[in-house]
């Protein structure tokens, strides 16, 4: 059939793949000695160098040279040798975006000259033809007879036209799911590529498409945090699969020499820590340097890791100008950096430290290999009250939150956390900042609520305006319980202007209430370190996790039974490197946070 290509395609996919396969080629070129045979031994010294030289050609990109070139030694060759310059010239000619070229090139090539894993390069280029084509039955049965056990660069190759094809078949979840399986392949601007695409093919789906092929994917699929980003950039979040880890790290047991080591720990070598020092980020980054230097100095081993601190700057480009001197001077494993938009730009990167991200990317990408992400997510805590309000057999509920980004998505997270779980949402509503009187949105939320032993009322806002809103719902007749996230507490008691909070119950980090086993004790702390009051007494709590979790993070990545009892929460992690923390539990009494039941609950309740 006639070869054809689309040339605009191939002109903005990225160069991994090609390079990959260029890998393939030079390879084959190793079967010269075989190949000399058939072109006379006077001839295969000089065709041996043409070809090297048409290599280098194609490897400095110099794509019409080298197809010239391969044509030319293909001219001159027969049989075996001749196919595989043919081949070489169409492979060429292909990346060029000339597929047409391409099919003249390959013309009557014969299979049965085609050696090593050239046959299925051949396989490929006419799968690619067919999709150009709109013959997608044919592509599908050129992918599918590539053997169960390919080299990696025609798998990587299959995987992409694989993507192509379901795309042109109309099935965008398919082709994202391959998209997905690639993106542990690729690296740079083939990543970038390759992810672009795999979002778009997502974008077409409309909601219900989305949550039906989540509900097919396994916990562990890689396309599950693509499709968990697209749901939430429509509005509409998956429940989350909330961790139940049973088995906590740094349990004694037997090391060499008849010691006793903390199981799952790995000793650090230089540790980098990246924030951004600047003064819009100053207090933030100041409270989480503190809590890690204060996490590092109490540190009782004989030998802690060296560490530098280092400024990731505002931009994306001056976090990965940072990690790059992190890792010239040295480091193993960099902690950071902190905004979301650099987050995702340095796990686009080939990573040759290992990174603790502070923060979660707002794309679906996932860490690389070895790499984690951790941070305090609204999202996260407006899963956990859901699951706690079930638990507590509260499954009607009106929702109120603030106008404001973080309380929304903590909003939407308790909906579809409290949905998917048998709740029952009865109405929501958002209260701007510069708002004194609720009376309206507390009706519209809670009108049919009544108040029942059922009901409870989920509120996302900062102390402020909670303060406001609880005694309205007093005025108004809403006499059930009420659930917050932890934006509710200052971080310091406060009775006289708490008490209109007493009986919420929030989630936040349990070290700001009580003790926590290995670290130093809050109360002591913060009459010594001015960045561990108030808001920044979270923050503060985070940065002695961060330090906390690095020696355990590759037990932890694959051990998802396994959990860290940190400041912020239980810590744990999934199969695709994020941290998750399961939180603690307290409630106003008297205008005082305390610990619910007296004990730092960082569980939901068993039901």
């Amino acid at each position: 059939m006639l070869r054809r290509f689309d040339g605009t395609a191939i002109a903005r996919r990225a160069r991994c793949v090609t390079m990959a396969l260029l890998c393939a080629a030079l390879g084959a070129c190793a079967t010269m000695s075989e190949l000399s045979e058939q072109v006379g031994a006077g001839g295969s010294a000089a065709a041996t160098a043409r070809a090297d030289h048409a290599e280098q050609l194609y490897a400095d990109g110099q794509l019409d040279q080298a197809a010239n070139e391969f044509l030319a030694l293909a001219a001159g060759a027969r049989g075996d040798a001749a196919a595989h310059y043919r081949l070489r010239a169409a492979e060429v000619l292909r990346d060029r975006g000339d597929l047409d070229g391409a099919a003249r090139a390959l013309g009557d090539i014969k299979r049965r000259r085609l050696r090593g894993d050239e046959p299925q390069r051949l396989d490929l280029l006419d799968a690619e033809i067919a999709i150009r084509h709109g013959d997608i039955g044919q592509a599908d049965a050129l992918l599918a007879g590539l053997g169960d056990d390919p080299s990696e660069a025609v798998r990587i190759r299959a995987l992409e036209l694989r993507a192509r094809a379901d795309l042109a078949r109309g099935d965008r979840f398919a082709s994202a799911r391959s998209r997905a399986v690639l993106d542990r392949d690729l690296a740079g601007a083939d990543r970038e590529q390759n992810r672009r695409q795999l979002v778009e093919a997502l974008a077409g789906l409309d909601v219900d498409a989305l949550r039906g092929g989540a509900e097919r994917l396994a916990a562990d699929d890689a396309l599950r945090p693509w499709v968990e980003q697209a749901l939430r950039g429509k509005g509409q979040p998956l429940p989350r699969a909330l961790p139940k880890p049973s088995r906590p790290v740094g349990t004694m047991q037997p090391g060499g020499n008849g010691s006793l080591e903390n199981e799952g720990y790995r000793t650090l070598h230089q540790v980098a820590l990246l924030l951004p020092l600047s003064a819009q980020f100053a207090t933030v980054s100041q409270s989480i340097r503190d809590g890690f230097l204060t996490a590092y100095y109490s540190d009782a081993r004989e030998r802690r890791p060296e560490l530098r601190i280092y400024d990731s700057g505002r931009t994306p480009a001056d976090a990965i100008a940072a990690y790059d001197r992190a890792v010239a001077d040295g480091a193993d494993h960099v902690v950071g950096p902190l905004q979301r938009e650099s987050v995702g730009e340095l796990f686009h990167q080939s990573l040759r430290a290992r990174v603790l991200a502070l923060n979660h990317p707002d794309t679906g990408e996932v860490p690389p290999p070895g790499s984690a992400e951790f941070g305090l997510l609204p999202d996260a805590e407006g899963a956990q009250v859901a699951e706690r309000m079930i638990a507590r057999g509260d499954t009607r509920a009106a929702i109120l939150a603030a106008n404001a980004d973080w309380a929304e998505r903590a909003a939407r997270a308790f909906r579809a956390q409290f949905e998917a779980a048998g709740g029952m949402v009865v109405g929501e509503t958002r209260i701007p900042d510069k708002d004194v009187n609720f009376s309206t949105p507390i009706l519209q939320a809670t009108g049919t609520l009544g108040s029942g032993a059922d009901a409870g009322v989920f509120v996302s806002m900062r102390p402020q305006q909670a303060r406001l809103l609880l005694p309205q719902l007093k005025v108004a007749g809403v006499n059930v319980p009420v659930y917050a996230t932890s934006h509710v507490y200052s971080g310091d008691a406060n009775a006289a202007l708490d008490r209109d909070l007493d009986g919420v119950e929030f989630c936040d980090a349990p070290w700001l209430f009580g003790s926590i086993p290995g670290r130093p004790d809050r109360n002591r702390v913060a009459t010594r370190v001015d960045t561990a009051n108030g808001l920044g007494g979270r923050l503060f709590a985070f940065g002695m996790d961060a330090y906390a979790l690095l020696p355990y993070m590759d037990w932890l990545l694959a051990h998802p039974d396994s959990y860290l009892n940190g400041a912020t929460g239980e810590l744990t992690a999934d199969n695709f490197g994020r941290i998750h923390r399961l939180v603690g539990w307290a409630r106003f009494q008297n205008g005082i946070a305390l610990p619910v039941d007296g004990a730092l609950d960082s569980a939901p309740l068993q039901q």
